[in-house]
């Protein structure tokens, strides 16, 4: 496994690679505030697999966007599309997490040729929107960046702290928390701060609601697998999975019991759902 730098027109992208050069083709994309290093505890199990894992734009070691920019998810898109050609992949398998896997199915549905089969884990499809909040949703996103800038990262005396403030914020192992914290940390002056781009927390102008979703969800052609936890998140209910399952052409779910990091914390369960389907 190496740290790789991919050069594209909206700057560098940082990504771990590993496994086998000739095997299939697999790009997998982490969650909001997570990074490549998410991916390490199934790495052993895509050894057959020419993978790599990106840090998307504002994460890990990856660029930030140009001041005065935002991160609107279309451009997401673009970002992984960017990364598949400075890899010189025509066509490669996805896998996602959270964040990542909706980045990964509004992709197979608006490049179908780009992807051969879509591995998903806690994700189908972005988190919906509330159409009658989305005048409050566009104002306080309007606030947040005509307001005061983002102030600068505090800084973390230790890995430790930095590790318990994840913690704090997110339900997950230590373990796995540690994983994805020593990849967003630099060290400066007095310990350290975080490399993600504060512009992150912002909240988003627009989402899609339900019924826009499902119609995307029927443009993708490929086959899709979903591993999703049990109990399931408030924004991801069995009741949307479902409804949003028989809107794909060729798909199946398996259910594990855990928590919204089913990859990290339970690798070996996810990679059985998961190899079978890629290597068919």
């Amino acid at each position: 496994m190496q740290d790789i730098e991919l050069q594209t027109a909206r700057g560098p992208l940082a990504a771990l690679r590993g496994g086998n050069p000739a095997g299939p083709k697999l790009l997998c994309l982490h969650g909001w505030l997570d990074n490549a290093a998410s991916f390490l505890p199934l790495a052993p199990h895509l050894a057959a697999f020419d993978w790599v894992a990106l840090d998307l734009p504002g994460h890990g070691g990856s660029s930030h966007r140009a001041p005065g920019y935002d991160y609107a998810f279309a451009d997401w898109l673009h970002d992984v599309l960017d990364a598949l050609d400075s890899l010189d992949w025509p066509r490669a398998d996805l896998l996602g997490h959270s964040m990542g896997g909706a980045i990964a199915c509004v992709l197979a549905a608006a490049a179908p040729a780009r992807v051969r089969r879509l591995a998903l884990v806690e994700a189908l499809g972005p988190v919906a929107g509330d159409p009658a909040k989305a005048g409050e949703r566009l104002r306080d996103a309007v606030a947040a960046r005509r307001g005061k800038p983002p102030r600068a990262p505090r800084v973390l005396p230790d890995v430790d702290t930095a590790v318990a403030a994840r913690l704090a914020a997110s339900r997950m192992s230590p373990e796995a928390a540690r994983l994805i914290v020593q990849r967003n940390l630099r060290e400066v002056d007095g310990g350290y701060a975080w490399r993600s781009d504060p512009r992150l927390t912002w909240p988003g102008h627009v989402r899609m609601d339900e019924t826009t979703i499902r119609a995307m969800l029927q443009a993708i052609e490929a086959p899709v697998r979903v591993v999703a936890a049990d109990p399931s998140p408030p924004y991801f209910t069995p009741e949307v999975r479902e409804g949003r399952l028989a809107c794909l052409r060729e798909a199946s779910v398996v259910v594990l019991p855990g928590g919204h990091h089913l990859h990290m914390e339970q690798p070996e369960a996810v990679a059985g759902a998961l190899l079978g389907f890629l290597r068919d």
